[in-house]
């Protein structure tokens, strides 16, 4: 029987396909006891198990590489860093021997060990790492179990689940899933950015869908809306067909932008960059007309490694993606990384109670002897073969800003004294992500040559709130007056000394959201290639100087429902 069941739209796209379900499910494992001549078998069994784990990890990494936002990434190297962590595997193994228990019982001991720990702590971000060693156990579980490591036969099928980790997701779209529909979960999880970027469908929330839906069931899905309908008549079927077709003439239209400029109706040019972590990306944002690499995240070269990449291993990358956009201006971020996501680099430092709030980006790179000398001569040697900039992220002080220019500096007199070819000038800039870097912006703008607003730190250290808990959904908006004030101030100043600001982050990538960012003064927008299409479509169908005029009424507005109608009076749906 045809039924609608309601949930909040994540990923736009529409599905049809069978329902497959996976109820939820606890490690719950029965206490079992093994032979004392079967330990080592077992023990072997464990290893073997996380050995194919730990190569999932890596392969998904890599095709994923470009694809994932820094948080993304940052998430699946913390998964993937959890299989060396001595604290899990060498607990197990010492319950295996000393049970001596079966693999599968002492990995559900571990669990619940690790859990009294977390649950223990005052940190709510802390305890909420709980999830990140579930996300673990449960896929050395399934490797012990090899034949319930995979959903046979989802080609074509829609899973319905409670809720969905990142690499998950990423792994069963390989397998043939259409699309995903969880009873939990937010459109700010890492998840639903995942499922964007992989071009997914996602409904998250429907939280009636484990009760109603069963397995073999059709589901017809629409991310953009968060309807799904379970049984669709003939009337829906159309409906979806129509949909369906509407998506792929929106598809070819696009790909006709592909040289066409990101030109507003009143004739404004408006600069789109790409982000980008591989020299692939960059293929890609050349392919579209990018203007350049706004944002090339130098992470990758240092997650999932014994030792720190050294100048040689860090310039060829950096030539590499130089060489590909032959000739385009090619940004270098330098490390943007936490301490706690890089110990088999050695970049660990002690132990910190927040993260996020810690020893990360230009902090990590100036307390680490030669870490940024290293990465800023790779950087200057590539801008011999093509034009480059220097991006510092996490800057929240003049102090620091200096301190790396005057690097800068000394490392291109070296480079020049060893007979290098480089550019006569490296330009540097820094990301504005952290308040206070905001706030001082006008002590040091005259020595940067240009911004980058990165929003997604930027909203969720500005409103002191984590963006992927989901008890704070309701909270964390863009659209919220303190944001904007603070990213058109950002804006003003900049333009008064004429230095070029580009945005960063989730919301570039929103078309929906050009409208707004044109009229509080962006001008450059850098996003995933795979966003770019959609983006310059949106920039092309507005007036510049209407939405200019309509920036006082904006910046006026005292709530998010003050913005949300200046959204929907100049024809945007807000996000």
């Amino acid at each position: 029987m045809r039924k609608l069941l309601s949930g909040t739209a994540a990923a736009r796209g529409c599905a049809i396909g069978r329902a497959r379900m996976r109820l939820p499910h606890r490690l719950e494992v029965e206490a079992t006891a093994i032979l004392a001549q079967d330990i080592d078998a077992e023990i072997a069994r464990f290893h073997a198990a996380v050995a194919q784990v730990r190569s999932e990890m890596r392969t998904l990494r890599e095709r994923l590489q470009g694809a994932l936002t820094p948080e993304l990434g940052e998430v699946v190297a913390l998964h993937a860093l959890l299989l060396d962590d001595p604290e899990l595997l060498t607990g197990i193994d010492t319950l295996i021997r000393t049970g001596p228990y079966s693999a599968d019982y002492a990995l559900r001991l571990q669990r619940n060990r690790i859990t009294a720990v977390f649950d223990a702590m005052d940190d709510a971000y802390l305890r909420s790492r709980i999830d990140d060693i579930d996300h673990i156990i449960e896929r050395l579980h399934g490797a012990l179990h090899s034949h319930m490591s995979a959903l046979p036969g989802v080609s074509g099928d829609i899973l319905v689940t409670a809720n969905i980790a990142p690499a998950e997701l990423a792994q069963l779209q390989t397998q043939g899933v259409v699309g995903v529909v969880t009873a939990g979960g937010s459109p700010l999880s890492h998840s639903t950015i995942m499922a964007r970027s992989l071009h997914l469908p996602l409904v998250v929330g429907a939280s009636q869908a484990l009760l109603k839906v069963k397995d073999g069931d059709v589901l017809v899905i629409d991310g953009s809306t968060g309807l799904v309908i379970l049984e669709p008549d003939a009337a829906d079927l159309r409906a979806h067909h129509a949909r369906m077709a509407q998506a792929r003439q929106d598809r070819r239209q696009l790909n006709r932008l592909r040289r066409e400029p990101s030109r507003t109706l009143d004739g404004a040019d408006i600069k789109l960059w790409a982000n980008a972590e591989t020299r692939e990306d960059a293929s890609e944002a050349h392919a579209l007309g990018a203007a350049g690499i706004g944002l090339f995240r130098s992470e990758f070269l240092f997650l999932g490694r014994n030792e720190l990449p050294d100048e040689e291993i860090q310039f060829r990358a950096y030539r590499d993606v130089v060489l590909a956009m032959t000739g385009r201006t090619v940004t270098i971020r330098s490390l943007d990384l936490g301490a706690d996501k890089a110990e088999r680099s050695g970049l660990v430092l002690g132990q910190e109670a927040n993260p996020a709030l810690g020893l990360r980006g230009v902090r990590l790179s100036l307390a680490r002897a030669g870490l940024l000398r290293t990465q800023l001569r790779a950087i200057v040697r590539a801008s011999g073969y093509g034009p480059v900039r220097v991006l510092v992220p996490m800057v929240s002080a003049i102090e620091e800003i200096k301190a790396v220019r005057s690097l800068l500096a000394t490392v291109m007199d070296e480079l020049r004294t060893e007979g290098r070819e480089i550019a006569p000038h490296v330009p540097l800039g820094t990301m504005i992500e952290v308040p206070s870097a905001a706030v001082v912006l006008p002590t040091f703008i005259g020595l940067v040559d240009f911004l980058a607003i990165g929003s997604n730190d930027l909203v969720q250290y500005l409103l002191a709130l984590d963006r992927t808990n989901e008890t704070l959904e309701a909270l964390y908006t863009p659209l919220h007056p303190a944001v904007l004030r603070v990213m058109h101030e950002v804006i003003r100043v900049a333009r008064r000394r004429a230095v070029p600001v580009t945005l960063c982050g989730e919301i570039a990538a929103e078309p929906d959201f050009v409208p707004l960012l044109l009229a509080l003064g962006l001008e450059e927008l850098s996003l995933h290639p795979t966003h770019l299409l959609e983006v310059r479509q949106a920039i092309r169908g507005c007036d510049l100087a209407r939405l200019r005029a309509a920036a006082p009424a904006l910046l006026r507005a005292r709530t998010r429902a003050g913005i949300e109608r200046w959204v929907g009076a100049h024809g945007i749906s807000p996000p």
